[in-house]
């Protein structure tokens, strides 16, 4: 799954009112008598949606605690921490280019398969100057609306029922299952209405009514009940979806978790094993440990996304291809960039989709547009290195 990041959804922290460190609310963040013990949880934001990262409490990552700050620079610190603004750059700018995959990834039709950033970026400039800048940002309120839903879903069904919502590292294989059990529910509850957001993201420019932001509310919902906008006969049930949209989500969830607490860990071994050179700028030391806590967190995630992105790229065609038949779709012609296309698939279900797009288009059929990932990233490593660079300096300076 691929969708974008609001900018404030502070309630993935949400630890329970059994949680004895918990002390009322999250307007301070404040917890009474808390140890480094009780700051060992992790919470991960759901996998479809790029630039997720784990959430902590406290002030600064628990992994990368460097014991208190110099007295009278603690405060300036935390006052300079980088915001999650970042993620919202990030977004905006890898937004083009998931819509472009997921062109790709559903035209059946197309020769060129853009498995180099190179021909994506050209064909990529040719829609935008075509149909104007609007036309590779289209979708990317809908998908705000759909990581909402999947946000509000699973605070909900963990309130509801003993599925937890976080695991401790002091996990066992019981809170294992059910923690994916509840991922797994939330993807089917948001289901119709990430086949919704796929619709707009895909859908070109040329021929779009200017949707609005809760339209793919009222469509998913239209699609659940069977009302709504019409569509043709090959339309899949969702029943036959659900399968491989629970198997995507749980996934990437599970691989971008596991790797990125391996990552998280080599930075930690890394950060332990160097040598601290002791610096008689107080300031200079209160904002090297403020970086270290942050930036080795958010390449943590960097590389967590990119390896659940790569290894689940075929699974994420196959998934938008069933998701996308029989919804009268037309999209841009990812070959030129100047045309448009139908979208008429006859795909019976998941595994005569797999058959039919190594019949009729190789294995390399499963890759296209996975030049635009190469760009995402590439994007994204861009951002991280900027802004680390850009704080480190402000920070600096206060």
């Amino acid at each position: 799954m691929t969708s974008r990041r609001p900018d404030s959804f502070d309630g993935l922290g949400y630890r329970g009112r059994e949680d004895p460190s918990f002390s009322g609310g999250y307007s301070g963040r404040s917890f009474n008598n808390s140890s480094s013990s009780d700051l060992q949880y992790w919470v991960t934001t759901p996998p479809d949606i790029p630039g997720s990262r784990n959430l902590h409490f406290g002030d600064r990552t628990p992994q990368f605690e460097t014991g208190p700050a110099p007295p009278g620079t603690a405060d300036e610190a935390q006052s300079a921490a980088p915001p999650s603004v970042q993620n919202n750059v990030e977004n905006v700018l890898a937004h083009p280019c998931i819509v472009f995959r997921r062109q790709c990834q559903v035209n059946y039709h197309a020769r060129c398969y853009h498995l180099s950033p190179l021909t994506a970026i050209s064909v990529m400039y040719n829609v935008t100057k075509t149909q104007g800048p609007k036309a590779l940002w289209k979708g990317m309120g809908s998908t705000f609306v759909v990581q909402g839903v999947t946000l509000g879903t699973e605070g909900i069904i963990s309130e509801c029922t003993p599925l937890p919502r976080e695991l401790s590292h002091k996990w066992n294989p019981k809170q294992v299952v059910g923690h994916l059990v509840l991922k797994g529910l939330t993807y089917v509850v948001a289901m119709p209405f990430y086949s919704a957001s796929l619709i707009e993201t895909v859908q070109s420019e040329i021929i779009r009514d200017n949707p609005g932001i809760l339209d793919c509310v009222k469509e998913g919902i239209g699609r659940v009940i069977g009302m709504g906008v019409p569509h043709s006969k090959r339309l899949l049930p969702l029943w036959n979806l659900v399968f491989p949209t629970v198997l995507h989500g749980v996934l990437h969830y599970v691989i971008s978790s596991s790797v990125q607490r391996l990552v998280l860990y080599l930075l930690q071994r890394r950060n332990t094993g160097s040598p601290k050179h002791s610096s008689p700028d107080s300031q200079t030391d209160a904002v090297q440990s403020m970086l270290d806590a942050y930036f080795p967190e958010l390449m943590a995630s960097f590389a967590a996304s990119l390896c659940a992105d790569v290894l689940l790229f075929p699974l994420e065609t196959v998934l938008h291809r069933l998701h996308i038949q029989g919804t009268r779709t037309i999209i841009d012609n990812t070959d030129l960039g100047f045309e448009v296309l139908p979208i008429n698939t006859q795909y019976e279900g998941m595994k005569d989709c797999i058959n039919a797009i190594r019949r009729e288009e190789g294995t390399m059929g499963f890759y296209k547009g996975f030049g635009s990932i190469v760009v995402q990233y590439s994007l994204h490593a861009a951002v991280l290195q900027f802004t680390k660079m850009i704080y480190s300096t402000l920070l600096r300076n206060t």
